[in-house]
């Protein structure tokens, strides 16, 4: 499938390229990212020109879809729906996202989720999202949360990273549900 760029009131979504390999190792620095997702620490440039590679792959073969979070021309962070499966009842995905340390607590996250979210159910034909994040990754529960996305569980030690096995928070948001905000039995 071809790149799909994406805009909202104060963003821009479109595939990362080469002139942000230097943006994204910046960003890759802030200790956060790694904490919390699967990017190795430490983070190369080599890492992130391997990314952007990876990236174009990815989106060719239909598998992900991966966006760099633009602000005024400024990478904010990354979004990405992952392991796209397809059926003939819907489809699903995995939404999965971070943030540059400066433009965190801006909303600037659940704006760009939104818009990812509608193409995953409007022109993907995706019937689930589903959310996970390391336990104790409160921002990014928060996140999906205000998204609507439905707390489904724990799985223990069920996230891998080089770090090894983390538990992680699952949740899951259908196309039929309205998307409001929601309120989780725990966190």
């Amino acid at each position: 499938m071809d790149p799909v760029s994406l805009r909202t009131e104060r963003l821009v979504l479109s595939i990362p390229t080469e002139a942000d390999i230097d943006a994204i190792t910046a960003a890759c620095q802030d200790p956060e990212v790694p904490r919390w997702t699967t990017v190795p620490s430490p983070y190369t440039r080599q890492h992130a020109a391997d990314f952007v590679e990876l990236v174009a792959g990815w989106w060719a073969d239909g598998v992900e879809t991966v966006w760099a979070i633009r602000k005024d021309d400024a990478l904010a962070g990354m979004i990405g729906l992952h392991r796209i499966t397809a059926h003939p009842h819907g489809g699903e995905a995995e939404i999965g996202f971070w943030g540059v340390a400066e433009f965190r607590g801006q909303g600037l996250m659940g704006e760009a989720a939104r818009a990812v979210i509608d193409y995953g159910f409007d022109q993907l034909g995706l019937a689930r999202i589903a959310w996970r994040a390391v336990a104790g990754n409160v921002a990014s529960a928060r996140t999906a949360r205000s998204l609507g996305f439905h707390y489904e569980g724990l799985l223990r030690q069920g996230l891998t990273s080089p770090r090894g096995r983390d538990d992680g928070w699952v949740a899951g948001l259908l196309a039929s549900d309205d998307r409001t905000p929601v309120v989780w039995p725990v966190l």
